[in-house]
């Protein structure tokens, strides 16, 4: 027999769903059969699967170990990361994480053998917290390309994996990010088109006109500073569209330096010089999350990015 105890973490949680998540292996149908039979039960009564559990609901398996085990391969399998990386955390507390994810990193796994910043904020949260609770699996909230830098956010909980995906689901969330581009410019423009995405190639098309399978964007620019045929410029997205900003701002004359599929390959830069370097969260009024209201994050410049900033635009930095 197992006794499993919901914490704060897996508050809101379907029962079915957390069974699911802590035998990954099983299957629907086996565990609606256990909680038929009374061999899984909640609070010590029999559950249909649908209840909402609460911190502190007690779930009891009536199954043997070798059962339990079995069914949890998948998620009792090493995660193999570089024990020489730390997650550069910004801001945490009982329910979200903001990190600086490092250019070069996944945000999330393609492939089963891939490791990214989701995998080490997962380790982080379970060292924190315990295998034992780790019943709701922690998650990234938004996406970067690999090889672009910045911040990065991660709900430990339930309720703040919810939290942070309405906010990037109504658009609230203030998402701004720094790019070297080629060519020089001191206008600000807010853009706007369609985005038309071709999954085998991995690559997207910027179309003034709405085409068949097109969703519609909107990116703003602000140059900060331009010199030798280059400019700073701060971005304000959106609409958060796969590869938007790269292509975007190509489709207006102003390609990322250092991007090898929209870009242009100029001063040895060996990745886009694109960072998401700051968030900005909405007035919150009340709730669990007041204490964000209208907070703004900052991530530190990758050395990088630095560097070929201090390069182009000296007198703007010294």
């Amino acid at each position: 027999m197992r006794e499993l105890k919901v914490t704060d973490r897996e508050e809101g949680l379907r029962l079915d769903k957390l069974l699911l998540r802590f035998m990954d292996g099983a299957s629907t149908g086996f565990i609606y059969k256990m909680l038929r039979k009374k061999n899984i039960v909640l609070n010590g009564a029999k559950a249909n699967g649908d209840e909402r559990v609460k911190s502190g609901d007690v779930i009891k398996l009536f199954l043997s170990e070798d059962t339990i085990c079995g069914f949890q391969k998948v998620r009792n399998a090493p995660i193999v990361i570089h024990p020489d990386f730390h997650p550069d955390i910004i801001y945490e507390d009982d329910n979200i994480i903001i990190a600086n994810k490092p250019a070069g990193l996944l945000s999330q796994k393609a492939k089963e053998d891939d490791i990214s910043i989701n995998e080490y904020l997962k380790e982080y949260c379970l060292e924190e917290a315990g295998a034992e609770k780790d019943l709701f699996t922690p998650s990234v909230c938004n996406r970067l390309d690999r090889n672009t830098s910045g911040i990065i956010t991660f709900g430990k909980t339930l309720e703040g994996s919810r939290f942070l995906s309405e906010l990037f689901r109504n658009k609230s969330l203030g998402k701004y990010y720094l790019a070297i581009c080629q060519g020089e410019t001191e206008e600000s423009r807010l853009i706007e088109g369609y985005l038309l995405k071709d999954n085998e190639e991995n690559r997207v098309r910027i179309t003034k006109e709405k085409v068949p399978g097109a969703t519609p964007i909107k990116t703003e620019y602000k140059p900060l500073v331009t010199g030798k045929g280059a400019t700073l410029m701060e971005i304000r997205l959106y609409t958060g569209k796969s590869h938007q900003i790269r292509a975007h701002l190509s489709s207006v004359g102003f390609p990322i330096i250092g991007d090898r599929k929209y870009g242009i390959m100029k001063y040895s830069a060996k990745r886009q010089m694109l960072h998401a370097g700051k968030l900005v969260f909405p007035e919150i009024k009340e709730g669990a999350f007041c204490g964000l209201s209208e907070k703004e994050f900052k991530a530190e410049w990758p050395e990088d990015f630095a560097r070929l900033s201090n390069k182009l635009f000296q007198d703007f930095f010294f």
